[in-house]
């Protein structure tokens, strides 16, 4: 199946979130009870739900998106480019921007989304969201009836796992075992939090998402059989 995909139809994308607030007292008391209850089974006993706040950025209901990286390929004269461009600020707006990109440029039957581990938490983070933030969900992130073989996505943990349904592999280890550039050379997913609110390093952020964002376009390539990205293939808009 792979195989007869067209690059050029992939939208390749990657999200980050963190914590609704910078730290749990900033939740008004109903909310920190409704966390407290949210995380009580994945709190060690003596763990309190503010000292396991600094999670809280993979629940869709008591996090934020701040970053949207995507990447697509173009081929121009003949020769290959992946282009890579971001949405981040205030969330309802990086909501609308790329809803907008979705439905501008990649509404099509044709049109497919990739990305690592995306259909367990990327899309539903994203259309949870859309919900939270009152916006219209895209029709190629509206899954509401469809069957699995209708859904429009393509996830290279899903194809690594071959059917084996209880096995995960992080981003790290498939970029590592594949021969792909790392894309975790400089923070990883639970430092985000702290660069954001601490650092106040959104630049930073919006680097390493859009990394990831390269490193699924690669590892597709090797699913693919096809020759990795060189630097100045990727160009970013």
């Amino acid at each position: 199946m792979l195989k007869k995909i067209n690059l050029e139809n992939i939208l390749f994308l990657d999200i980050e979130t963190v914590p609704e607030e910078a730290d749990f007292t900033g939740l008004d008391p109903e909310k920190q009870l409704l966390f407290e209850q949210k995380t009580a089974y994945q709190r060690a006993e003596n763990y309190t739900a503010e000292q396991f706040y600094n999670r809280a950025g993979i629940w869709a209901e008591f996090g934020k998106i701040i970053c949207i990286s995507v990447g697509y390929f173009a081929y121009k004269n003949g020769d290959r480019q992946f282009r890579i461009t971001s949405f981040f600020g205030e969330e309802p707006k990086l909501l609308a921007d790329f809803s907008n990109l979705i439905n501008t440029h990649f509404s099509k039957p044709q049109h497919l989304f990739c990305g690592h581990n995306v259909k367990e938490f990327d899309f539903p983070f994203i259309g949870r969201r859309l919900i939270i933030n009152n916006l219209p969900i895209p029709e190629k992130l509206n899954l509401a009836g469809k069957k699995p073989w209708e859904v429009p996505h393509l996830d290279t943990l899903e194809l690594w796992k071959f059917g084996d349904y209880k096995h995960f592999t992080s981003l790290k280890l498939l970029t590592h075992i594949l021969k792909v550039p790392s894309p975790k050379d400089d923070i990883d997913g639970s430092q985000v939090a702290h660069v954001y609110y601490v650092e106040k390093n959104i630049d930073r952020i919006i680097k390493y998402c859009e990394k990831d964002v390269i490193a699924v376009a690669q590892i597709l390539l090797r699913f693919k059989q096809q020759p990795l990205l060189e630097e100045d293939e990727v160009l970013f808009v």
